[in-house]
């Protein structure tokens, strides 16, 4: 289901990336840097395993706040987001930013059909503002499935394979998936997630008026939309345009 993507030209990075979508984000909000009590950065593609991106993206937009990145694969944007949801739940802040941002194309091989025809880079930023407003994040579910890493996985690099000629020769600093699993396991949870959620809201699934899910698959994505007795024109789609730009 992918006609075009869009890669990180040169001097583009994660942390460029995400600040020009916070600085849109703050400019939509009507807020400066300074403003802001918290920015959450999710991402598996870091600039570098340290200093944190967050960190940097609160230097280079000029905000007096903390920082923190969160990694989480493709469910990044949605764990950013009910982390920010429940520290303003708690009173500890009144306004976040939360960012998702990915240089995928850095992880993927481009002789590996299975993996490089999917992926794009790109950066997207919210401010999550406390009100006293009807509205804003009525649930969140989260999971996590350990059981299946191998089929979805950058083998080297860290500190179970560290960087050495024999990993780059094993080419293990590329994303590696196997795809029939990956999808087996994808459209049953994203039908499973998406009843909890509509289910702890306390609504049905006839109220829901704009299904957004992971930009992963079409096949995915219809197929869930089946499962769910949802009709094409209620679920957003635009990886056509995008492609799978994880968190």
């Amino acid at each position: 289901g992918i006609r075009e993507r869009h890669i990180a030209g040169p001097g583009e990075t994660n942390l460029t990336m995400s600040v020009a979508a916070a600085r849109q984000a703050l400019d939509v909000a009507d807020l400066t840097p300074k403003d802001l009590g918290l920015i959450i950065v999710a991402t598996s593609s870091p600039d570098h395993f340290l200093p944190s991106v967050a960190s940097e993206v609160q230097y280079h937009l000029g905000a007096e706040c903390p920082a923190f990145t969160l990694t989480a694969g493709c469910t990044g944007f949605v764990y950013a987001l009910a982390t920010a949801h429940q520290f303003i739940a708690a009173g500890a802040y009144d306004r976040i930013l939360v960012i998702g941002s990915e240089v995928i194309s850095i992880s993927v091989n481009w002789e590996d059909r299975d993996t490089c025809v999917l992926f794009g880079d790109g950066a997207g930023a919210v401010v999550l503002e406390a009100s006293s407003q009807p509205g804003g994040v009525q649930s969140f579910v989260l999971g996590s499935d350990g059981s299946g890493a191998g089929y979805l996985i950058v083998r080297g690099g860290g500190c179970a394979y560290p960087i050495s000629h024999e990993m780059i020769e094993d080419k293990a600093m590329y994303i590696e998936m196997n795809g029939r699993e990956v999808f087996k396991f994808a459209t049953r949870v994203m039908e499973e997630a998406t009843l909890q959620a509509i289910d702890r809201a306390g609504l049905t699934l006839n109220d829901i008026d704009l299904l957004i899910p992971h930009q992963a698959n079409l096949r995915i994505i219809e197929l869930a939309a089946r499962h769910l007795d949802l009709p094409m024109d209620k679920i957003f789609v635009n990886l056509d345009r995008y492609g799978n730009t994880s968190a």
